[in-house]
Protein backbone atom coordinates (compact mmCIF):
# COMPACT_ATOMS: atom_id res chain seq x y z
CA UNK A 1 0.00 0.00 0.00
CA UNK A 2 1.48 3.12 -1.32
CA UNK A 3 2.50 5.87 1.68
CA UNK A 4 0.05 9.06 1.89
CA UNK A 5 1.54 12.24 1.95
CA UNK A 6 0.72 14.05 5.05
CA UNK A 7 -2.13 16.85 4.40
CA UNK A 8 -0.07 19.81 5.10
CA UNK A 9 2.35 18.38 2.75
CA UNK A 10 -0.32 18.56 0.09
CA UNK A 11 -1.05 21.85 1.42
CA UNK A 12 2.32 23.25 0.53
CA UNK A 13 2.96 21.81 -2.43
CA UNK A 14 -0.32 23.33 -3.30
CA UNK A 15 0.41 26.37 -2.27
CA UNK A 16 3.90 26.21 -4.15
CA UNK A 17 2.18 25.19 -7.45
CA UNK A 18 -0.52 28.47 -7.10
CA UNK A 19 2.51 30.88 -6.04
CA UNK A 20 4.40 29.50 -9.37
CA UNK A 21 1.63 29.89 -11.41
CA UNK A 22 0.28 33.27 -10.17
CA UNK A 23 3.96 34.06 -11.05
CA UNK A 24 4.22 32.96 -14.80
CA UNK A 25 0.88 34.79 -15.18
CA UNK A 26 2.18 38.07 -13.67
CA UNK A 27 5.40 37.17 -16.09
CA UNK A 28 2.95 37.07 -19.13
CA UNK A 29 1.79 39.85 -18.18
CA UNK A 30 4.24 41.99 -17.65
CA UNK A 31 5.75 40.05 -21.42
CA UNK A 32 3.00 41.10 -22.86
CA UNK A 33 2.39 44.92 -21.80
CA UNK A 34 6.29 44.98 -23.35
CA UNK A 35 5.31 43.44 -26.18
CA UNK A 36 2.66 45.91 -26.42
CA UNK A 37 4.76 48.96 -26.01
CA UNK A 38 7.52 48.05 -28.04
CA UNK A 39 5.01 47.38 -30.92
CA UNK A 40 3.32 50.81 -29.78
CA UNK A 41 6.58 52.29 -30.28
CA UNK A 42 7.85 50.90 -33.35
CA UNK A 43 4.47 52.28 -34.94
CA UNK A 44 4.69 55.56 -33.83
CA UNK A 45 8.82 55.66 -35.05
CA UNK A 46 7.91 54.54 -38.19
CA UNK A 47 4.81 57.02 -38.51
CA UNK A 48 7.27 59.97 -38.29
CA UNK A 49 10.42 58.49 -39.59
CA UNK A 50 11.11 59.13 -43.87
CA UNK A 51 10.74 55.59 -45.05
CA UNK A 52 13.64 54.65 -47.68
CA UNK A 53 12.70 51.46 -49.14
CA UNK A 54 10.17 50.43 -51.32
CA UNK A 55 9.27 46.56 -52.55
CA UNK A 56 9.22 45.57 -55.82
CA UNK A 57 5.90 43.41 -55.36
CA UNK A 58 4.83 42.28 -59.09
CA UNK A 59 7.10 40.07 -61.27
CA UNK A 60 8.03 40.77 -64.89
CA UNK A 61 7.14 37.78 -67.19
CA UNK A 62 8.02 39.13 -70.62
CA UNK A 63 8.28 42.79 -72.62
CA UNK A 64 6.94 43.47 -75.68
CA UNK A 65 7.36 46.47 -78.22
CA UNK A 66 4.03 47.99 -76.74
CA UNK A 67 2.81 45.81 -74.10
CA UNK A 68 4.91 44.27 -71.01
CA UNK A 69 3.05 41.25 -68.80
CA UNK A 70 3.14 41.44 -65.49
CA UNK A 71 1.93 38.86 -62.16
CA UNK A 72 -1.61 39.69 -60.94
CA UNK A 73 -1.92 42.43 -58.08
CA UNK A 74 -4.60 44.50 -56.48
CA UNK A 75 -2.43 47.39 -58.12
CA UNK A 76 -1.58 45.50 -61.73
CA UNK A 77 -4.89 45.03 -62.42
CA UNK A 78 -6.62 48.40 -61.63
CA UNK A 79 -7.16 50.43 -64.52
CA UNK A 80 -5.16 53.74 -65.73
CA UNK A 81 -1.89 54.86 -66.60
CA UNK A 82 0.58 54.59 -63.99
CA UNK A 83 4.56 55.03 -63.15
CA UNK A 84 6.78 51.12 -63.82
CA UNK A 85 9.61 51.31 -61.36
CA UNK A 86 12.08 48.37 -62.24
CA UNK A 87 15.56 47.24 -61.07
CA UNK A 88 15.50 49.11 -57.35
CA UNK A 89 14.12 51.96 -58.86
CA UNK A 90 17.26 52.36 -61.84
CA UNK A 91 14.54 52.41 -64.26
CA UNK A 92 11.14 53.63 -65.39
CA UNK A 93 8.49 53.14 -67.56
CA UNK A 94 5.28 54.12 -68.30
CA UNK A 95 2.35 51.80 -68.17
CA UNK A 96 -1.24 52.29 -69.62
CA UNK A 97 -4.84 50.43 -70.12
CA UNK A 98 -4.83 46.72 -69.48
CA UNK A 99 -5.21 44.37 -72.85
CA UNK A 100 -5.24 41.14 -71.50
CA UNK A 101 -5.29 38.98 -68.40
CA UNK A 102 -5.23 35.60 -67.57
CA UNK A 103 -6.02 34.07 -63.83
CA UNK A 104 -2.03 34.85 -62.87
CA UNK A 105 -0.74 37.30 -65.70
CA UNK A 106 -2.01 40.58 -66.65
CA UNK A 107 -0.87 42.43 -69.69
CA UNK A 108 -0.85 46.31 -70.19
CA UNK A 109 0.23 48.91 -72.41
CA UNK A 110 3.79 49.82 -72.73
CA UNK A 111 3.57 53.51 -73.26
CA UNK A 112 7.11 54.58 -72.89
CA UNK A 113 10.63 53.48 -71.36
CA UNK A 114 11.99 56.76 -69.58
CA UNK A 115 15.03 55.16 -68.42
CA UNK A 116 16.53 51.63 -67.39
CA UNK A 117 17.23 48.43 -69.33
CA UNK A 118 13.58 46.77 -68.77
CA UNK A 119 14.71 43.73 -70.63
CA UNK A 120 16.80 42.67 -67.77
CA UNK A 121 14.48 43.69 -65.06
CA UNK A 122 12.37 41.19 -62.94
CA UNK A 123 10.68 42.67 -60.83
CA UNK A 124 8.88 46.18 -60.29
CA UNK A 125 6.56 48.48 -58.48
CA UNK A 126 3.61 50.75 -59.61
CA UNK A 127 3.71 54.27 -58.60
CA UNK A 128 1.55 57.26 -59.41
CA UNK A 129 3.97 59.73 -60.06
CA UNK A 130 3.84 59.25 -64.23
CA UNK A 131 6.08 62.10 -64.69
CA UNK A 132 9.39 61.74 -63.85
CA UNK A 133 10.84 65.17 -64.94
CA UNK A 134 9.57 68.59 -65.42
CA UNK A 135 10.43 68.77 -68.87
CA UNK A 136 8.13 65.61 -69.81
CA UNK A 137 5.65 67.86 -69.55
CA UNK A 138 6.60 70.22 -72.68
CA UNK A 139 6.33 73.20 -70.82
CA UNK A 140 8.52 75.99 -70.05
CA UNK A 141 10.03 76.04 -66.64
CA UNK A 142 12.53 77.25 -63.60
CA UNK A 143 14.47 75.59 -60.92
CA UNK A 144 14.67 78.04 -58.23
CA UNK A 145 14.97 78.40 -54.74
CA UNK A 146 13.03 78.64 -51.36
CA UNK A 147 14.22 80.65 -48.52
CA UNK A 148 13.08 78.80 -45.67
CA UNK A 149 13.81 77.85 -41.99
CA UNK A 150 16.20 75.95 -42.17
CA UNK A 151 17.77 77.05 -45.74
CA UNK A 152 17.55 77.19 -49.28
CA UNK A 153 14.39 74.66 -50.68
CA UNK A 154 14.45 73.78 -54.18
CA UNK A 155 11.22 74.05 -56.15
CA UNK A 156 9.98 74.00 -59.98
CA UNK A 157 8.27 76.62 -61.11
CA UNK A 158 6.10 76.67 -64.23
CA UNK A 159 4.61 80.34 -65.06
CA UNK A 160 1.45 80.82 -66.51
CA UNK A 161 1.89 81.88 -69.75
CA UNK A 162 0.21 85.39 -69.20
CA UNK A 163 0.98 86.48 -66.02
CA UNK A 164 -2.26 87.32 -63.77
CA UNK A 165 -1.17 86.63 -60.89
CA UNK A 166 -2.69 83.50 -59.40
CA UNK A 167 -0.41 81.23 -58.65
CA UNK A 168 -0.86 77.57 -57.19
CA UNK A 169 1.40 76.07 -54.92
CA UNK A 170 2.02 71.86 -55.06
CA UNK A 171 2.96 70.17 -51.74
CA UNK A 172 3.55 66.58 -52.15
CA UNK A 173 3.07 63.81 -49.90
CA UNK A 174 4.82 61.39 -47.06
CA UNK A 175 7.92 59.56 -48.28
CA UNK A 176 7.79 60.82 -51.57
CA UNK A 177 8.63 64.12 -53.68
CA UNK A 178 7.34 67.58 -55.56
CA UNK A 179 7.56 64.90 -58.56
CA UNK A 180 4.60 63.46 -57.30
CA UNK A 181 2.87 66.47 -57.97
CA UNK A 182 4.12 67.00 -61.87
CA UNK A 183 -0.01 65.62 -62.52
CA UNK A 184 -1.49 68.64 -61.92
CA UNK A 185 0.55 71.42 -63.76
CA UNK A 186 -1.33 71.16 -66.88
CA UNK A 187 -4.76 72.05 -65.64
CA UNK A 188 -3.83 74.66 -63.83
CA UNK A 189 -1.49 75.81 -66.21
CA UNK A 190 -4.71 75.96 -68.96
CA UNK A 191 -6.38 77.78 -66.34
CA UNK A 192 -3.86 80.55 -66.47
CA UNK A 193 -2.08 79.79 -63.24
CA UNK A 194 1.85 79.57 -62.45
CA UNK A 195 2.29 76.45 -60.42
CA UNK A 196 4.90 76.23 -57.88
CA UNK A 197 6.29 72.99 -56.76
CA UNK A 198 8.21 72.78 -53.67
CA UNK A 199 10.11 70.67 -51.66
CA UNK A 200 9.92 70.70 -47.56
CA UNK A 201 12.12 69.52 -44.58
CA UNK A 202 13.16 65.91 -44.38
CA UNK A 203 11.56 64.65 -48.06
CA UNK A 204 15.17 64.44 -49.08
CA UNK A 205 15.49 67.63 -51.17
CA UNK A 206 14.78 70.15 -48.74
CA UNK A 207 17.03 70.95 -46.12
CA UNK A 208 16.48 68.75 -42.75
CA UNK A 209 15.42 69.48 -39.50
CA UNK A 210 17.31 68.51 -36.18
CA UNK A 211 15.52 65.48 -35.43
CA UNK A 212 15.23 64.05 -39.72
CA UNK A 213 11.46 63.23 -37.98
CA UNK A 214 8.28 64.17 -39.85
CA UNK A 215 5.72 66.40 -37.35
CA UNK A 216 2.96 65.43 -39.90
CA UNK A 217 2.32 68.74 -41.11
CA UNK A 218 2.59 70.36 -38.13
CA UNK A 219 5.95 71.61 -38.51
CA UNK A 220 6.01 71.08 -42.37
CA UNK A 221 3.74 73.94 -42.94
CA UNK A 222 6.47 76.79 -42.10
CA UNK A 223 8.01 75.81 -45.43
CA UNK A 224 4.70 76.09 -46.92
CA UNK A 225 4.38 79.45 -45.68
CA UNK A 226 7.95 80.70 -47.10
CA UNK A 227 7.01 79.20 -50.28
CA UNK A 228 3.72 81.48 -50.03
CA UNK A 229 5.84 84.37 -49.21
CA UNK A 230 8.15 83.60 -52.59
CA UNK A 231 5.04 83.18 -54.18
CA UNK A 232 3.91 87.00 -53.14
CA UNK A 233 6.93 88.13 -53.68
CA UNK A 234 7.15 87.32 -57.34
CA UNK A 235 3.72 88.90 -58.46
CA UNK A 236 0.86 86.24 -56.71
CA UNK A 237 -2.02 88.57 -55.68
CA UNK A 238 -4.15 85.35 -55.57
CA UNK A 239 -2.79 81.83 -54.18
CA UNK A 240 -4.45 78.34 -54.37
CA UNK A 241 -2.78 75.90 -51.95
CA UNK A 242 -2.49 71.99 -53.29
CA UNK A 243 -2.04 69.74 -51.25
CA UNK A 244 -0.92 65.60 -52.00
CA UNK A 245 -1.75 62.97 -48.68
CA UNK A 246 0.34 64.56 -45.86
CA UNK A 247 0.60 67.65 -47.62
CA UNK A 248 -2.87 67.97 -47.08
CA UNK A 249 -2.40 68.36 -43.61
CA UNK A 250 0.53 70.52 -44.34
CA UNK A 251 -1.81 72.62 -46.41
CA UNK A 252 -4.25 72.93 -43.79
CA UNK A 253 -1.86 73.65 -41.59
CA UNK A 254 -0.27 76.54 -43.73
CA UNK A 255 -3.96 78.24 -44.55
CA UNK A 256 -5.14 78.23 -40.64
CA UNK A 257 -1.45 79.47 -38.83
CA UNK A 258 0.59 81.34 -42.14
CA UNK A 259 0.14 85.27 -42.41
CA UNK A 260 0.40 84.97 -45.70
CA UNK A 261 -3.13 83.43 -46.00
CA UNK A 262 -4.63 86.56 -46.96
CA UNK A 263 -3.48 85.46 -50.35
CA UNK A 264 -5.37 82.42 -49.89
CA UNK A 265 -8.69 81.65 -52.77
CA UNK A 266 -9.13 78.44 -51.98
CA UNK A 267 -7.84 74.51 -51.08
CA UNK A 268 -7.35 71.61 -53.06
CA UNK A 269 -6.62 67.87 -51.58
CA UNK A 270 -6.02 64.84 -52.99
CA UNK A 271 -6.67 62.08 -51.01
CA UNK A 272 -5.94 64.05 -47.72
CA UNK A 273 -4.62 63.05 -44.58
CA UNK A 274 -7.73 65.01 -42.43
CA UNK A 275 -7.21 63.14 -39.19
CA UNK A 276 -4.14 61.37 -38.17
CA UNK A 277 -5.71 59.60 -35.54
CA UNK A 278 -7.45 57.66 -38.16
CA UNK A 279 -5.33 57.08 -40.74
CA UNK A 280 -3.32 55.40 -37.70
CA UNK A 281 -5.49 53.35 -36.88
CA UNK A 282 -6.84 52.29 -39.91
CA UNK A 283 -3.20 51.18 -40.74
CA UNK A 284 -3.04 49.33 -37.43
CA UNK A 285 -5.72 47.68 -38.27
CA UNK A 286 -5.04 46.45 -41.53
CA UNK A 287 -2.05 44.87 -39.89
CA UNK A 288 -3.40 43.36 -37.40
CA UNK A 289 -2.78 45.15 -34.66
CA UNK A 290 -4.58 44.79 -31.51
CA UNK A 291 -6.96 48.15 -30.81
CA UNK A 292 -4.96 48.88 -27.40
CA UNK A 293 -1.56 49.24 -29.35
CA UNK A 294 -2.79 51.27 -32.09
CA UNK A 295 -4.36 53.79 -29.13
CA UNK A 296 -0.61 53.53 -27.24
CA UNK A 297 0.93 54.74 -30.51
CA UNK A 298 -1.43 57.46 -31.16
CA UNK A 299 -1.15 58.52 -27.16
CA UNK A 300 2.95 58.21 -27.88
CA UNK A 301 3.23 60.86 -30.32
CA UNK A 302 1.58 63.28 -28.48
CA UNK A 303 3.15 62.28 -25.02
CA UNK A 304 6.12 63.82 -23.33
CA UNK A 305 8.14 60.33 -24.16
CA UNK A 306 7.51 61.02 -27.68
CA UNK A 307 10.90 62.35 -28.01
CA UNK A 308 12.94 59.47 -26.36
CA UNK A 309 11.14 56.96 -27.73
CA UNK A 310 10.58 58.18 -31.64
CA UNK A 311 12.93 60.94 -31.99
CA UNK A 312 10.96 63.77 -32.76
CA UNK A 313 12.22 66.82 -31.73
CA UNK A 314 8.52 67.52 -30.18
CA UNK A 315 5.49 65.69 -29.20
CA UNK A 316 3.12 66.41 -31.90
CA UNK A 317 -0.34 67.72 -31.15
CA UNK A 318 -2.72 65.28 -33.32
CA UNK A 319 -6.05 67.33 -31.93
CA UNK A 320 -4.22 70.25 -34.09
CA UNK A 321 -3.93 68.23 -37.46
CA UNK A 322 -7.80 66.81 -37.19
CA UNK A 323 -10.29 69.32 -39.91
CA UNK A 324 -13.10 66.98 -38.81
CA UNK A 325 -12.92 68.67 -35.43
CA UNK A 326 -11.91 72.01 -36.80
CA UNK A 327 -14.16 72.12 -39.49
CA UNK A 328 -15.02 75.68 -38.01
CA UNK A 329 -11.88 77.07 -38.28
CA UNK A 330 -12.10 76.76 -42.51
CA UNK A 331 -13.31 79.71 -44.29
CA UNK A 332 -11.92 78.89 -48.26
CA UNK A 333 -13.39 77.26 -51.29
CA UNK A 334 -12.16 73.53 -50.88
CA UNK A 335 -12.31 70.85 -53.27
CA UNK A 336 -11.53 67.86 -51.73
CA UNK A 337 -11.10 64.73 -54.23
CA UNK A 338 -10.64 61.29 -52.34
CA UNK A 339 -11.64 57.79 -53.58
CA UNK A 340 -13.08 55.14 -51.35
CA UNK A 341 -10.58 52.39 -52.91
CA UNK A 342 -7.73 54.75 -50.43
CA UNK A 343 -6.11 51.87 -48.70
CA UNK A 344 -3.59 54.24 -47.29
CA UNK A 345 -5.57 57.15 -46.20
CA UNK A 346 -9.07 56.32 -45.75
CA UNK A 347 -11.78 58.86 -46.77
CA UNK A 348 -13.98 58.94 -43.90
CA UNK A 349 -12.81 62.16 -42.74
CA UNK A 350 -13.11 63.24 -46.09
CA UNK A 351 -17.04 62.74 -45.89
CA UNK A 352 -17.06 63.92 -42.48
CA UNK A 353 -15.57 67.68 -43.56
CA UNK A 354 -17.83 67.74 -46.45
CA UNK A 355 -20.53 66.84 -44.25
CA UNK A 356 -19.69 69.55 -41.26
CA UNK A 357 -18.94 72.39 -44.61
CA UNK A 358 -21.09 71.65 -47.60
CA UNK A 359 -20.97 75.78 -48.04
CA UNK A 360 -17.50 75.46 -48.98
CA UNK A 361 -16.01 71.97 -49.43
CA UNK A 362 -16.64 70.23 -52.97
CA UNK A 363 -16.18 66.53 -52.87
CA UNK A 364 -15.43 64.74 -55.22
CA UNK A 365 -15.89 60.74 -54.49
CA UNK A 366 -13.96 57.96 -56.98
CA UNK A 367 -13.82 54.59 -56.15
CA UNK A 368 -11.23 52.03 -56.99
CA UNK A 369 -8.84 54.54 -57.28
CA UNK A 370 -5.64 53.80 -54.79
CA UNK A 371 -4.02 56.74 -53.19
CA UNK A 372 -3.30 59.55 -54.75
CA UNK A 373 -3.73 57.51 -57.99
CA UNK A 374 -7.25 59.33 -58.94
CA UNK A 375 -5.51 61.25 -61.81
CA UNK A 376 -3.65 58.16 -62.81
CA UNK A 377 -7.33 55.96 -62.77
CA UNK A 378 -9.39 58.95 -64.18
CA UNK A 379 -7.60 62.35 -65.92
CA UNK A 380 -10.77 63.29 -67.51
CA UNK A 381 -13.29 63.38 -64.48
CA UNK A 382 -9.96 64.48 -62.18
CA UNK A 383 -9.04 67.37 -64.57
CA UNK A 384 -12.64 68.15 -64.90
CA UNK A 385 -13.30 68.51 -61.48
CA UNK A 386 -10.49 70.83 -60.80
CA UNK A 387 -11.04 72.96 -64.17
CA UNK A 388 -14.89 73.58 -63.18
CA UNK A 389 -13.73 74.50 -59.48
CA UNK A 390 -11.16 76.74 -60.22
CA UNK A 391 -13.41 78.49 -62.93
CA UNK A 392 -15.97 78.87 -60.04
CA UNK A 393 -13.50 80.74 -57.31
CA UNK A 394 -14.23 84.17 -56.41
Amino acid sequence: MANKVPNEHVRSAAGAAIAWSAAGVALAAVATTAAAGYVAVLMARRLVTPPNDRTEEIRIYSVGDETITLSVTEESVTPGQYSFWFSRDTGHARVGEIVDRTRNTVTRELLDIDFGDIERATRGRLSGWFFVRPRDLDLPYQNVEVDTQLGEAPAWLFPAAIDTGRWVIQVHGRGVRRTETLRAVPVFHDAGYSSLLVSYRNDGVAPESIDRRYALGGSEWRDVESAMQYAVDHGATDIVLMGWSMGGATVLQAATRSEFARYLRGIVLDSPVIDWVDVIDHQGRAAHVPALIRNRAVQLVGGPLAGALTGIAEPIDLTKLDFVRRAGDLRWPVLLLHSTGDDYVPSGPSKALAIERPDIVTFEEFDTAHHVRLWNYDEPRWTGAITRWLAELP
